[in-house]
């Protein structure tokens, strides 16, 4: 049983929903296929904890993140970059302010009002949404789906793959549409972790800090720069907003180094240490005489020990942790992922080389970014630029 459509979208996460209602504004008809139950679940997840829409920097400093796909997405990032995401979200009726490290969000702090909203705009643009419709590939021209009505097939005039990449699979990215691009014959580079945890096996001790967010430290791996930002102690390793910009080289075996006092400097440091200690263990004498936190201190216990006694060497230390580490955690835990469809699979407008009228968007495409508002601006707009691709294919008939 098939149909025939105007223009089918496959994916309702955000770089879905950002094609479908390009193509959609243009007028015309669109059909939006999702698999799961509902639209834009790991937005959605991603709003829980405050929906971080972009970040509000120079240009320049903002593309630089993209690391090697800068040049790729250079040009649609510059049509739909922060300022036009925070016009695009106040649209839709959500006022959003710039936090004191630039992330910008919604005031609301949540995803699901904005969603919601965007959804009206949707249906008033008459973009129709199927649910559990699970994409199987091709079948000729025709798009092939698995849905609860059983097998359905759709003839459109352009379509956009926004699948996602690799990780949270439970939300609707699976990476299963690897195999059926593979098949089709579009080169990808394989899936890897970013912005991810990081594996660490903790001696018995740890479990007293396990949930503890790790303060006031900063971070370096190999030979990058160093990096401050609060993460916290899990009993599976290291999470949060502090690790997850150094996935890139920790996957790499890059060694991971900590300075738990980045504001002392080391001679101030050995003086403080230097002081008569009396009858005080060296652990007493490390949280009075540096005022070490219980956190700070049982990371030094735990990849320090045994603690040098002379007071220049336990600087060194503090101040150059190495952080043991078993790498990345596994690539369905990652809040996304490296890899995907390979630049020279598609043109300038995003469109497969192999399949003319096929255009890719989001998180399907080979380029990673950290948090903070990269990843989600960058779908936006890789959704956007292959949904105006897509509407002049179909004006110039």
């Amino acid at each position: 049983m098939g149909e025939t459509v105007q223009a089918l979208v496959i994916g309702a996460g955000p770089a879905g929903l950002m094609a479908a209602e390009v193509l959609g504004a243009a007028g015309h008809a669109v059909l939006l296929a999702e698999a799961k139950p509902s639209p834009a679940r790991k937005f959605l997840m991603a709003g829980k904890s405050g929906l971080n829409l972009t970040r509000a920097q120079p240009f320049d400093d903002f593309l630089s993140h993209y690391a090697e796909a800068a040049p790729h997405l250079h040009p649609m990032l510059a049509e739909f970059g922060p300022d036009q995401v925070c016009a695009w979200a106040e649209g839709l009726g959500q006022p959003v302010f710039t936090g004191s490290t630039g992330r910008v969000f919604p005031r609301a702090m949540k995803a699901s009002p904005l969603l919601r909203a965007w959804l009206r705009r949707l249906e008033g643009q008459g973009v129709r949404l199927r649910t559990r419709w699970r994409w199987m590939g091709w079948d000729g021209d025709r798009a092939v789906f698995d849905t609860p009505d059983g097998v359905r097939q759709v003839q459109a005039g352009v379509t956009i793959l926004a699948l996602g990449g690799a990780s949270w699979a439970r939300l609707g990215s699976d990476g299963r549409w690897a195999d059926l691009l593979a098949g089709a014959g579009v080169p990808l580079a394989p899936f890897q972790p970013a912005n991810a945890g990081l594996r660490v096996d903790w001696s018995a001790p740890m479990a007293r800090v396990f949930g503890q967010p790790v303060k006031g430290v900063a971070l370096r791996a190999g030979d990058g720069s160093w990096h401050r930002g609060e993460f916290v102690i899990s009993a599976r390793g290291l999470e949060g907003g502090g690790i997850y910009p150094l996935t890139r080289p920790l996957r790499a075996g890059a060694p991971l180094v900590a300075d738990l006092m980045p504001d002392w400097p080391v001679d101030k440091i050995v003086q403080r240490l230097s002081r008569p200690r009396g009858k005080a263990s060296l652990s007493n004498h490390l949280r009075k005489a540096l005022r070490l936190d219980p956190v700070r201190l049982a990371l030094l216990m735990e990849f320090a020990r045994p603690l040098p006694e002379a007071p220049a060497d336990l600087a060194g230390r503090i101040k150059a942790l190495p952080i043991r580490h078993a790498g990345p955690r596994p690539l369905d835990e990652a809040i996304s992922t490296a890899g995907g469809v390979c630049w020279d699979a598609v043109d300038g407008d995003l469109m497969l080389h192999a399949r003319p009228g096929t255009y890719l968007a989001g998180e399907m495409l080979d380029w990673e970014a950290p948090t903070g508002g990269y990843l989600l601006t960058a779908c936006f707009a890789t959704g956007r630029w292959a949904g105006q691709a897509a509407a002049r294919r179909l004006a110039a008939g």
